[in-house]
């Protein structure tokens, strides 16, 4: 298998873990060089992007808990509402300066934390990239996260059976929505997505009215509602005057019910809209019969997951991985554990959130 670019192509490997947190299947403890582990005491830095979704406040707790449970001591610091990333390069700074052994970055911006990443390295700690990748560094030595281009492949084909299931044949009229460009995860997302749906738009089943199908028009800054809301209120008055939008490509929840906020606005009929991150507004909305699907990526499992690669860590062992293929951020290959992603409808929501105490109760 070829070493594939993440921010211009498919991510082909696909996760081997259950939900459960059990592996199987192929598994590789190929990684970061040699290690020497540390005290079980130590300190275990964790920086978080801005709270732009409950995901990441999810997180936030999570990880001051489990590591806390472990015997570690957590420093545990989101970025900002600012826009820039500087909040976040000054706590990875003082993590380093801290003596953390471990830091666990979330980036705000994949792409501008290269000096930080690098201080950390030198300074002996293990970087490990949660949720989003660290590009063009390598000093970053893991990797853990969702299969995110499986996620896109997943809202393509929702978005497909959701059409079907409202009108057996097209064409559809549809429109594309992308995360916000400074994060590595929103064209892998949109690729993903694009992999599933360009075909259909190229045999004329799907039509974008628009004509807005490249990731710089569909893009939505800062990950922010309002400004997916405002796209979709402008592509409504430009171009659905009296065309019918049968669906819209939504990376997440978030945006998905922006969109949906805004074609209500509108007076029209709601289209199948995809979604991801397993909102708990969004489970509502798909248990009445608006938002169309979402994505379940349980935060739990992947922050459990990061724990035990850094207690793997503190014992001087090499943290297992699943794919040393797939994630190259431009000067490395990072090796990566993948856990898989579950697609999400009114159908399957009570088996799919049956051990989540927060979100089972929504489907009942």
């Amino acid at each position: 298998m070829r070493k594939r670019l993440i921010l211009t192509t498919a991510i082909a490997a696909v996760a081997l873990m259950a939900l459960s947190g059990c592996s199987g299947g192929r598994a590789d403890t190929s990684g970061a060089g040699d290690t020497t582990g540390f005290a079980a005491d130590a300190t275990i830095g964790v920086a978080l992007p801005s709270k732009t979704s409950e995901n990441w406040v999810l997180a936030g707790g999570l990880f001051e808990d489990g590591l806390k449970e472990a015997g570690f001591t957590g420093d545990v610091q989101y970025a900002g509402a600012s826009t820039t990333v500087k909040d976040q390069q000054d706590q990875i700074s003082a993590m380093v300066t801290s003596g953390a052994k471990v830091i666990i970055i979330g980036a705000q911006d994949g792409g501008q934390l290269g000096t930080q990443v690098q201080d950390a390295h030198d300074a002996g700690a293990v970087v490990i990239a949660y949720d989003r990748l660290i590009l063009n560094t390598d000093a970053v030595d893991y990797y853990v996260a969702y299969d995110n281009f499986k996620v896109g492949e997943l809202q393509g084909q929702a978005l497909l059976d959701g059409l079907a299931a409202v009108k057996p044949e097209g064409p559809y009229n549809i429109e594309l929505f992308s995360g916000n460009s400074a994060d590595a995860n929103a064209p892998v997302f949109f690729n993903g997505a694009m992999s599933v749906l360009q075909p259909k738009i190229d045999d004329g089943t799907l039509v974008v009215a628009s004509g807005q199908t490249d990731i710089k028009q569909t893009a939505t800054a800062d990950w922010k509602p309002e400004n997916a809301q405002s796209r979709m209120d402008s592509l409504l008055t430009s171009t659905y005057g009296s065309q019918e939008l049968d669906g819209v490509l939504s990376p997440n929840d978030t945006l998905a019910r922006a969109i949906i906020t805004s074609v209500k606005a509108a007076g029209k009929p709601i289209p199948i809209v995809t979604g991801q991150d397993s909102e708990a507004e969004s489970v509502k909305s798909i248990m009445a019969g608006e938002q169309y699907s979402t994505i379940n990526k349980d935060t739990r499992v992947l922050v459990a997951q990061a724990i035990d690669m850094v207690k793997t860590l503190q014992k001087g062992d090499k943290p297992e991985v699943n794919d040393t293929e797939s994630y190259d951020n431009g000067v490395k290959v990072v090796p990566a554990y993948l856990l898989p992603p579950v697609i999400v409808t009114k159908d399957n929501a009570a088996e799919a959130y049956a051990n989540d105490p927060k979100l089972a109760p929504l489907t009942k």
